[in-house]
């Protein structure tokens, strides 16, 4: 009789019936109503150990736990989901030296891993383009390095895009951190990283070219006439204009964003090369400039490669914070 009732033990007839017995009954009766309230209680215990024991354990927050049973109390019976850590002898130093780990992982992959990649990229990004231009000193033009630069540039931020975002550039990265796409930790360390990388690029590339090429092309630096600073700067900076908004636009901005991003930022840069590279070199990349700046040690009118792209990361940051960002980003007319 008393396994038949535990069958329905979710239901409220069968306490209701208990205490109908405690007041109604007997000293005799209500005797035997304790009894088997004291054999319900622990048979609760009892099941509740089992269930959770034999389920499957669930992980919450990288700790397994086991989840089941009821909970008695003495002013009725409740339904209630108990969770029950699983723990053997040893585990706790173990997971302890695991929770280690992946705050150490997490912390590289958040801070560390990025930076590397950005070094890296612009690494190649820069050997790749400063190999166009010293390569194609004899035949001269704009072709070589504007499909170098634009396909090269689409490469990488394809693969190393989910790791750092693929900037390796410092304009577009001051343009994503002032639209909101990038923590104000991260902005020094890839600036930082992109001129590095950029160094290391230029430096390869002088070493696999003979002299005589890497002479006549400057070893792929820009130049700009003292005469013409102030138009190759205002050219730098309406490139770079529109560089930054292919970027923001196409990551940052929710409204507009698209898997096409990379595609779409490889080809401005081409098309941008095509459109100013005989008026300012269509550098739109201060990492880009500093490298063989360095390399080649030529640094006449350096700032306009500076100036240039970083006015037009503001001009970019400014129209879409203001005008045609979306509700998110925006910051007026909201």
């Amino acid at each position: 009789m008393f396994h038949d009732k535990t069958n329905h033990l979710t239901s409220s007839s069968y306490i209701s019936w208990e205490y109908k017995q405690l007041e109604e009954g007997g000293a005799s009766q209500r005797k035997n109503v304790y009894v088997r309230m004291s054999l319900l209680h622990h048979w609760l215990i009892y099941r509740t150990v089992c269930r959770s024991y034999c389920s499957p354990p669930v992980e919450v927050e990288g700790v397994k736990h086991r989840a089941g049973g009821f909970k008695y109390s003495m002013s009725g019976l409740e339904s209630k989901t108990e969770v029950f850590t699983v723990t053997e002898m040893g585990e706790p130093e173990v997971e302890k030296d695991i929770g280690n780990r992946s705050k150490i992982q997490s912390k590289y992959e958040l801070y560390v891993q990025p930076c590397l990649a950005e070094l890296l990229g612009t690494c190649l990004f820069v050997f790749v383009g400063c190999s166009s231009v010293i390569g194609n000193v004899e035949t001269g033009g704009v072709i070589q390095p504007a499909l170098a630069h634009g396909l090269a540039l689409g490469v990488l931020i394809t693969v190393f895009g989910q790791i750092s975002g693929g900037h390796f550039n410092p304009a577009v990265s001051l343009s994503i951190y002032l639209c909101g796409g990038m923590k104000l930790i991260l902005l020094v360390p890839y600036i930082v990283a992109q001129l590095a990388g950029g160094v290391v690029g230029a430096f390869l590339s002088k070493a696999v070219y003979p002299s005589n090429n890497y002479t006549a092309s400057l070893g792929g630096a820009f130049k700009a006439v003292s005469a013409d600073a102030g138009r190759s700067t205002l050219v730098e900076m309406l490139l770079t204009l529109i560089l930054t908004m292919v970027v923001c636009l196409g990551a940052v901005n929710r409204k507009t964003q698209t898997d096409w991003v990379p595609f779409c930022i490889g080809l401005t840069v081409a098309a941008n090369i095509f459109a100013g590279g005989t008026l300012s070199g269509a550098c739109m990349n201060p990492a880009r400039a500093f490298g063989p700046a360095m390399a080649a040690n030529h640094w006449d009118n350096h700032w306009v490669f500076w100036v240039g792209p970083v006015a037009g990361a503001l001009l970019t940051v400014s129209i879409i914070r203001l005008l045609i960002g979306d509700h998110k980003t925006r910051v007026v007319l909201k």
